[in-house]
């Protein structure tokens, strides 16, 4: 029997969903820098509605009072994207409209031309750090080897 593992107080729960949200970020700042979508590519991006930061139409917000799901593929224009956010042109039953959606805010990203996806779980206040005092609460082991160290599985699901 292994000896009980160390609680952590290093967040890395939270690390490893501000660097994935990064990828995101990088992925839309390619595209933002071409003007264009490469090959096939297209993405459904999730986000919460009424996170901190966003900044969408009312009427937006009225229709998906919780959370809503945007594709970037055919048409959308004035991509931007900056280290913590990004903003995009869309048209929304023929009315255009401009999103501005913090990283934070997004809960999935899916690019269905190369089955890539992330889930996030939803973030309430993006410049919110977590107190170092709070007890972590993602110490409960996945697994255990045979030498005591935790395993995590990581499958982004993508085919190759």
């Amino acid at each position: 029997m292994s000896p009980p593992v160390a609680d952590s107080l290093i967040p890395y729960d939270e690390i490893v969903q501000e660097v994935l949200r990064a990828v995101v970020g990088r992925v839309l700042g390619q595209v933002a820098a071409t003007g264009a979508l490469p090959g096939e590519h297209h993405f459904y991006i999730t986000f919460r509605t009424q996170a901190p930061g966003v900044d969408i139409p009312r009427r937006l917000i009225e229709r998906f009072p919780d959370e809503m799901t945007i594709v970037i593929q055919h048409r959308f224009w004035d991509l931007t994207v900056d280290e913590t956010r990004f903003s995009v042109g869309l048209s929304f039953g023929g009315i255009p409209s401009t999103l501005n959606i913090p990283f934070a805010a997004i809960t999935g990203f899916h690019d269905p031309a190369v089955n890539f996806e992330l889930r996030f779980p939803a973030n309430e206040d993006p410049n919110c750090t977590p107190d170092p005092h709070d007890p972590p609460e993602n110490d409960t082991p996945i697994a255990t080897s045979e030498d005591g160290s935790n395993v995590v599985a990581v499958d982004f699901k993508r085919r190759k």
